[in-house]
């Protein structure tokens, strides 16, 4: 099968979030399947100069987009590199600006790739190579389903929703100057509360939508998730799809992970109190094999229950453990969290930012892992978590649902056991998850067979890129239905 992978980021040429891991990875996944998968992404200053592009001659008539072409680092995945100065030649974050907001010409600068994408796509270009498959990621992809819809003899598309909360919405003066199809704004095409919104042109006219995870796929069609197109997702829903996220099993595995110091595996698992004290040195607390540690790695924001982690630290410092985290955000949360390490630095340490190395260390680390988030389309730190045998507790949303199973009498008996699920957003309830934790943790027979559960698990892209091309078929049969 060919398949034309577009996206607006891709790690390690370029990455602001999970959005770039799926990029970099699920085609790589794809390809060792035997299908034939090209990237195109914005040709991103950054991006070009970490990868190795050469300019690429398109015979196509009339004026042709600027487009380079390489591979995607560490692989054979062929990559083309969008080129336009004027609006990818810029340094800084792909979407935002030196004030932190987005830039203002973001409508134009993504509605130049999705159209350069259908002409691609459309075999236009002169390269002769024409997809069955367009699969689109986010709101900065969302045009191109519309746009080849009109195009007959078009490939099937998918659209992958990675966040429903980042939907490109943008004025109506910005449809008129992007001189899209009059058509188009409609309640039933683009148009959403009198805007343009991007991301509806990939939900409404792409023949398959999928989403990170299957309760994420069911939760954007309530009002709690849906982000105010619940409505439309709902009657969508026998095209929608929730296939989970993958990790690449070899760059994160603990025996081999050039990152830490000592290195480990089921049969080594002892390994893992020599690297939780290395994890106590490296943020300044006391060693003590024996105290509960517990750990956070991510964005200070209320998405990642941040505020329910400050509401419950007076009655965690009342108990004997500690806390290692690192992550960055609203300003509000990381001056609270700094100011309970003043009050502990015996027992709280925080390290504003992000730190690669310091993460990897987290993980091979900690005893728990803490991700009380009040949505997750998929998440990647508790599969990382169970992969290095720190047991991750959860909130029971989306991704994290579906990937953690909750450490019961039942499950702990059966061996499925792998972390510590809680339902509620309430700092009550994850007060609650903590203390049944730390319960277990003073069990240790059950807590190392808990590890092992985590650790058997396979996670790899190898199983989501299947169900990926189960899904492209889908999508070819339900385009020639109409």
């Amino acid at each position: 099968m060919k398949i034309l992978f577009v996206t607006s980021e891709a790690f390690p040429l370029i990455k602001t979030g999970g959005l770039a891991d799926v990029s970099g990875s699920l085609p790589i996944a794809l390809k060792a399947l035997g299908h034939d998968v090209r990237i195109l992404i914005p040709g991103y200053a950054s991006a070009i100069a970490a990868g190795d592009f050469t300019s690429l001659r398109l015979p196509g008539p009339g004026k042709s987009p600027s487009l380079l072409t390489g591979k995607l680092p560490g692989s054979e995945v062929p990559v083309y590199g969008l080129i336009d100065d004027a609006y990818f030649g810029r340094t800084g974050n792909p979407y935002l600006g030196p004030d932190g907001k987005p830039w203002p010409d973001n409508a134009e600068r993504f509605s130049l790739l999705c159209h350069v994408a259908v002409d691609l796509a459309m075999d236009r270009l002169g390269l002769e190579w024409k997809p069955d498959v367009v699969h689109c990621n986010d709101w900065q992809t969302g045009l191109i389903p519309a746009l080849l819809n009109d195009e007959p003899q078009r490939p099937a598309t998918v659209f992958t929703i990675h966040n429903l909360a980042y939907q490109g919405v943008f004025p109506h003066e910005t449809f008129v100057r992007l001189r899209l199809p009059s058509r188009f704004w409609s309640p039933t095409a683009l148009e959403f509360f009198d805007q343009l919104s991007f991301i509806k042109g990939g939900l409404v006219f792409s023949d398959r939508i999928s989403t990170v995870s299957p309760t994420y796929a069911k939760e954007i069609q309530g009002q709690e998730f849906g982000c105010g197109l619940e409505g439309l997702l709902s009657h969508r829903r026998d095209r929608l799809s929730g296939i989970l996220n993958g990790i690449d099993m070899e760059a994160w595995n603990p025996a081999q992970d050039p990152y830490l110091p000592i290195h480990f595996e089921i049969k080594s698992l002892k390994k893992r109190k020599d690297l939780k004290a290395e994890l106590q040195k490296n943020f300044g607390l006391p060693a003590n094999p024996d105290l509960p540690l517990l750990a956070w790695v991510g964005r200070l924001v209320e998405q990642k229950g941040t505020d329910l982690l400050l509401d419950i630290m007076p009655r965690l410092m009342s108990l004997p453990l500690q806390i290692a985290m690192i992550g960055s955000g609203d300003t509000r949360f990381e001056q609270s969290l700094q100011h309970w390490g003043k009050l502990f630095p015996d027992r709280f340490a925080i390290r504003l930012g992000y730190d690669e190395a310091g993460a990897r260390l987290v993980e091979a680390g900690t005893d728990l892992f803490m991700m009380p988030s009040r949505f997750e389309p998929c998440g990647l730190n508790q599969l990382y978590s169970q992969r290095y045998g720190a047991i991750p507790l959860v909130r029971r949303a989306g991704g994290l649902a579906d990937t953690v199973v909750d450490a019961t009498p039942e499950t702990i008996k059966a061996g499925s056991a792998t972390g510590i699920v809680f339902d509620e957003a309430m700092p009550n309830a994850f007060f609650e998850a903590v203390e049944r934790a730390l319960s277990l943790y003073a069990k240790p027979a059950t807590w190392r067979k808990i590890q092992k559960a985590g650790m058997e698990k396979d996670f790899s892209w190898e199983i989501s890129a299947r169900q990926y091309v189960d899904l492209y078929v889908q999508a070819q049969s339900d385009r020639l239905r109409g």
